[in-house]
């Protein structure tokens, strides 16, 4: 069963993701079946109650054996480092957080209802961040990927939603195994970068959706 999360009628960062996809061409876009082996990780380090680790499921999805096992290696990187670890025992995990939030682009402003789901959230400091899994085998790479990606739009969606001053990516190589991690400060590049892209997709979602 699908989480209902994504059945909530607020914008996330994946509907603008869909919409990117539609305006550059493409057809079909299902979050989650393009993060399928995300969420896998994602449930073994916050929500360990919806895997089934006996049968290969998880959230009622099928996984093969070999899914099962590199996700378990990764878990095991990720407890190894000692930041990952301090912020997942400390945090709410898989935190939702829906609002009317006001947007300006290009001089324009207008409102949207938004929503997004943390994988760690520090309700006390108001500020989290999000597990990724990677084919990234270096610090560098992976900061190539996030931008690529656009893990810059997303954590800049979620630091405004939140209005949050840092955030934090955390990454484990599917690869290698190494935990990759990327600091976001309230206006350096990567935040600038990605608040530049959500308000331009915001904009074009409430230009012709909203």
């Amino acid at each position: 069963m699908k989480d209902p999360y994504y059945s909530r009628t607020e914008v996330s960062n994946s509907d603008l993701s869909t919409l990117k996809y539609l305006l550059n061409g493409g057809n079909k876009f299902d979050p989650f079946e393009a993060y399928k082996f995300g969420t896998l990780l994602d449930c073994m380090l916050t929500e360990p109650d919806k895997v089934n680790f006996y049968n290969y499921t998880c959230s009622g999805e099928q996984y093969t054996p070999e899914q099962f096992e590199q996700a378990r290696q990764m878990k095991r990187a990720f407890f190894k480092d000692d930041l990952a670890r301090r912020m997942l025992e400390r945090a709410d995990t898989q935190a939702i957080m829906f609002r009317e939030m006001q947007i300006e682009f290009e001089g324009f402003e207008f409102t949207l209802p938004v929503r997004c789901k943390w994988d760690i959230y520090m309700k006390h400091l108001n500020w989290g961040g999000d597990i990724k899994s990677t084919t990234a085998t270096s610090q560098k790479q992976f900061e190539e990927a996030a931008r690529h990606f656009d893990y810059d739009r997303q954590r800049a969606f979620y630091m405004d939603i939140a209005g949050s001053n840092q955030d934090i990516l955390i990454a484990i190589s599917k690869v290698n195994f190494q935990v990759f991690k990327i600091p976001i400060k309230r206006g350096d590049a990567l935040f600038q970068s990605g608040q530049d892209k959500y308000r331009e997709l915001a904009f074009q979602y409430w230009n012709l959706i909203a």
